[in-house]
């Protein structure tokens, strides 16, 4: 099936490169695939945008990438995968209040320069139970520009503050959510109420994966659900 472009786009702590095997097996369909960029590292931002032509339009966010994407291209998307994604990423209650002193402490850390130490715990706990050493090239690995820096700082404070689907978000549009039943980074109860929010959504959970969702073979079977849901 051709026509379809797909925008990925990554979450905290990541870059595009992530993408990398997406916009392979989308090649192999004659599918376009960009991606957006926030800039944590050495890459420059840079805001996705659809194809003038294009009529059947797929975002795919890992875990914040959605809530990073402007509102004028999510009302243009006529589906989404959201892996490993949320609404809400501070519960409420007990649960929310632990999430918000941690979310305080990695902000601590970034501002008294331990960025990169930062960096390499949270992405170890979102590889688990995997090994970090599995996930793709990112900013870690560049090093943390001054800018970036701030836009971590920035997007730590909008992680915290995020209350629904992001702004744009089309009704009625066929969805995919992919959770890591091992997921250490989104809590149990955000995956939840993103679920309760799109209630006619297709939910795959994978029991053995955690917040990365490192799976080889994950893109090809996304790309296959996305092929049904657009025809």
């Amino acid at each position: 099936m051709s026509g379809i472009q797909l925008i990925g786009m990554h979450g905290w702590a990541g870059d595009h490169r992530g993408w990398a095997p997406w916009s392979r097996a989308a090649a192999d369909r004659g599918w376009s695939f960009c991606c957006g960029e926030r800039g944590y590292g050495q890459e420059a931002p840079q805001q996705p945008s659809w194809d003038s032509g294009s009529e059947r339009r797929v975002v795919i966010g890992h875990s914040f990438g959605p809530h990073l994407l402007g509102e004028a291209l999510w009302r243009e998307a006529t589906g989404a995968v959201l892996l490993a994604s949320f609404t809400r990423f501070v519960p409420e209650g007990r649960e929310g209040r632990a999430v918000n002193a941690a979310l305080r402490a990695m902000g601590r850390r970034i501002r008294a320069g331990e960025e990169q130490e930062q960096l390499r715990d949270f992405l170890q706990q979102a590889a688990n139970p995997q090994s970090r050493a599995l996930l793709p090239e990112g900013p870690l690995g560049q090093g943390v520009s001054p800018d970036g820096r701030k836009r971590l700082l920035e997007d730590l404070e909008q992680l915290g503050s995020t209350s629904g689907l992001p702004a744009g978000f089309p009704s009625g549009i066929p969805v995919l959510i992919v959770e890591g039943g091992q997921d250490q980074i989104v809590s149990a109860s955000s995956r939840e109420e993103l679920k309760q929010a799109l209630p006619e959504a297709t939910v795959w959970s994978r029991s053995a994966l955690g917040h990365s969702l490192i799976d080889p073979a994950l893109p090809d079977a996304v790309l296959d659900w996305i092929a049904d849901a657009q025809a």
